[in-house]
């Protein structure tokens, strides 16, 4: 099996590593934190680099690209720890390509992959946990339309998107909408995260809704997948540059008038964090190539990949500040900043002991020993 990148994979790979090198330094991230954790101008520049239409087709404006060149892009975003929700835009525009109706596609698959519309998935609710589907918001049909009332948690970027993606209840089950930033008797209520990017908590109160699919269950996990190879992507690429700067802190740090980097204890923890980078590597690898295969091999894939991602996110943030000491817990210092992303990155789309569960619900008799 080939697992080189093509040339024009590469060529997209180094376009993104300039932007974010030139284009979002640490102190520009520290600017957004401080401005509320979303900036529309730096999401605009994605836009411009055609990153919001790598899964929109040809026809609406998009590159038509697949998983992998996604996960070439999240990787060199996660360099950055950028802010910019561009994963919940591959969300988006796999769904909506996937699942929508003709109409639906040609009124928001332009928008998203020029830039200019928004659109996340709004899916969580309080009390729920990581259970997809189990949702109190209901939809309830209106003359020719829909209209939604209930609550969604923990929305990215949810007060400045153009429309949240939600699922909720019919008579039938579930079902997925769409839902317009401003639509009669939505609300919006927009927070910090714990690593400095934004979030929201959404209410619908009767609010108008436009009908993507009714098959909401399916839809909804193949929204999950597609998020859980991009945050897994993204992570590899924190965990890159957090494994980079902790190696060069070694190498300059002195103790007894010597690199604490030849110290043969410490040389073996910063391999050991190599070791479970290059672990969830190869299982980000897997997560993405499984991206479009039948729906329950690529679940099954992707608990895998979250369950081995979980652990080396954890075991990489865990071991980088504690090489540092003291210094890797202060704001002015970005391993810090790395440390938060990864520990928020392990809880998103489900934390490990979630994935953990479902690889064991998906085990058959053989339990994967024997095909």
């Amino acid at each position: 099996m080939d697992f080189d990148f093509s040339d024009d994979q590469v060529q997209l790979r180094d376009a993104v590593r300039r932007w974010v090198d030139k284009g979002y330094g640490f102190e520009r991230r520290k600017t957004v934190v401080a401005a509320g954790g979303f900036d529309r101008a730096a999401y605009n520049e994605l836009a411009e680099l055609g990153l919001c239409g790598l899964y929109v087709a040809d026809d609406h404006g998009g590159l038509g690209m697949g998983p992998v060149e996604g996960m070439v892009v999240m990787e060199e975003l996660g360099r950055g720890i950028v802010l910019e929700p561009l994963a919940q835009t591959l969300v988006a525009s796999g769904v909506l390509g996937g699942y929508a109706g003709a109409d639906l596609q040609a009124e928001w698959l332009p928008r998203i992959a020029s830039g200019e519309a928004l659109v996340v998935l709004a899916h969580q609710e309080r009390g729920l946990r990581y259970t997809l589907g189990a949702a109190h918001t209901r939809a309830t049909p209106q003359g020719a339309g829909w209209v939604l009332s209930g609550r969604k948690s923990v929305v990215p970027a949810g007060d400045e998107a153009d429309a949240w993606l939600v699922p909720a209840q019919t008579d039938q089950g579930l079902a997925l909408f769409l839902v317009a930033n401003g639509a009669a008797g939505s609300q919006a209520s927009g927070y910090l995260t714990q690593d400095g990017g934004r979030a929201a908590e959404v209410s619908f109160n009767d609010s108008p809704a436009q009908l993507v699919t009714r098959d909401g269950q399916t839809a909804l996990e193949h929204a999950a997948d597609i998020g859980i190879a991009a945050s897994c992507a993204y992570a590899i690429g924190v965990m890159d540059q957090t494994v980079a700067v902790t190696a060069d802190y070694l190498n300059t740090r002195k103790q007894f008038g010597v690199p604490i980097s030849s110290f043969q204890a410490l040389r073996h923890r910063i391999a050991d964090m190599k070791m479970q980078l290059e672990l969830a590597r190869s299982m980000s690898y897997y997560a993405s190539l499984k991206l479009n295969t039948p729906t329950e091999e690529r679940r099954q894939a992707l608990a895998r990949a979250k369950v081995q991602l979980g652990q080396s996110l954890r075991f990489v943030g865990q071991q980088a500040v504690q090489l540092h000491g003291g210094i890797g817990v202060t704001d002015e210092y970005i391993v810090s900043h790395y440390f938060k992303t990864l520990t928020q990155l392990e809880m998103t789309w489900g934390d490990t002991l979630h994935h953990l569960g479902e690889v064991s619900a998906r085990m058959q008799d053989t339990a994967g020993v024997f095909a």
